[in-house]
């Protein structure tokens, strides 16, 4: 709905729509379709709380892991912070939770790029249970090593419906300045790749 519209309609009916766009906006994003890596995640027993399921805090370094691990294995970050000046500093996360995941199950977590800018990235992330079977879903070294993008047989293990969504903004500066500096070239075209995998 057009943000005039909005502005037309009584506050109350407009909290109400807004809610509503939001609400179908995110249940879009707890499907597999809407990204184009994933990564299996191993918890660990430390991550369960008191209640016997993952604490809260744990989801964001899930996601913190599935964007390093994108970022290093297929933009050079690793290779990128020995040659150039590059430092990212995550300056926005956000996390929904629909349902618990808990040690010792092996979710898949998942990452979509939505926008590349000039000097950030906006990520958008999920983090997927796997299907109730009597065996775990099966990763091998070459999973955790490269990630799966979308349409890899293996996500079948997992559910299509996301227990956990989210989202990140990177912003990458200089770190002897602390200002923002533009991506190269290279580093942008993996995360671009991403974008449009995930826009399939």
């Amino acid at each position: 709905m057009a943000s005039w519209v909005l502005r037309m309609l009584p506050r109350n009916v407009r909290s109400l729509t807004t809610s509503s766009e939001n609400q179908r906006v995110e249940d879009c994003h707890r499907h597999q379709e809407a990204y184009g890596y994933f990564l299996p995640i191993q918890t660990r027993w430390q991550d369960n709380d008191q209640y016997g399921h993952v604490n809260n805090v744990v989801y964001y370094s899930y996601f913190d892991t599935i964007i390093n691990h994108y970022l290093i294995r297929y933009c050079g970050l690793k290779t990128r912070l020995l040659t150039s000046p590059l430092v990212g500093f995550m300056v926005t996360n956000q996390c929904t939770f629909h349902a618990p995941v808990s040690f010792p199950q092996v979710p898949v977590a998942a990452l979509a790029v939505e926008k590349v800018g000039h000097s950030s990235v906006h990520y958008r992330l999920a983090l997927f249970p796997p299907k109730p079977a009597r065996e775990p879903p099966t990763a091998d070294y070459h999973d955790l090593a490269d990630g799966l993008f979308f349409g890899h047989p293996k996500l079948a293990q997992f559910d299509t419906l996301a227990c956990t969504t989210g989202s990140s903004v990177h912003v990458f500066v200089n770190p002897a300045t602390s200002k923002p500096t533009g991506l190269p070239e290279d580093f942008r075209r993996g995360l671009l790749r991403l974008r449009r995998l995930a826009s399939v």
